[in-house]
């Protein structure tokens, strides 16, 4: 979304993408939509309601995740890939683009792992939920607030020095007091 004023602003989707599922965390300890092999069940599951090419796969996971998640090429034509290795898609040419539809065989392994495939949409769906049900709407609109807010003044006081220092200044103890409050919470 673009704030005409100054070409910022944000929502939801702007900043859950990098909030996830439950207990499993990724490098860092930064949360992670999907667990390992989780993504082909996922992919699998939106090619049996339609077949698509690898670009319509990632706008429906985006769309399946409310805009909190968006899929990397690198993350979806791998998957695709192995899936069509696997025999549970195959390709079609469309228009000169590869377009995926499941297999009977792609039909049988998600049946067979039904639980597992209810288990991960279920557990992104509580994550959605507890994202984007209160308090957090009202922090992201404020964290939007403040990133507009900074960028506006800093490209306002481009050439004044002084400025552009408070406004750092004014981040840098924003930051200061959040990361004090998370050490608090920690201990």
């Amino acid at each position: 979304m673009r704030d005409r004023a100054f070409g910022f602003a944000f929502d939801a989707g702007d900043w859950c993408w990098g909030w996830t599922r439950g207990p499993r965390r990724g490098r860092r300890g930064r949360r992670v939509w999907f667990g390992s092999g989780d993504m082909k069940f996922v992919i699998l599951k939106l090619l049996r309601e339609k077949p698509m090419h690898g670009y319509e796969v990632m706008k429906a996971l985006e769309e399946q995740t409310r805009g909190c998640y968006k899929p990397s090429p690198g993350t979806v034509y791998p998957t695709l890939q192995l899936l069509e290795d696997e025999g549970l898609v195959r390709v079609k040419e469309d228009n000169g683009k590869k377009v995926y539809e499941i297999t009977d065989e792609g039909i049988a392994f998600l049946d067979e792992n039904r639980t597992t495939v209810d288990d991960i949409f279920d557990r992104v769906e509580e994550m959605m939920e507890s994202f984007l049900t209160d308090p957090m709407p009202e922090i992201t609109k404020l964290v939007g607030k403040v990133v507009s807010q900074s960028y506006r003044l800093a490209w306002r006081h481009r050439e004044d020095d002084a400025a552009r220092d408070r406004v750092r200044s004014v981040l840098e103890q924003a930051i200061k007091e959040l990361e004090d409050i998370a050490a608090e919470s920690v201990a």
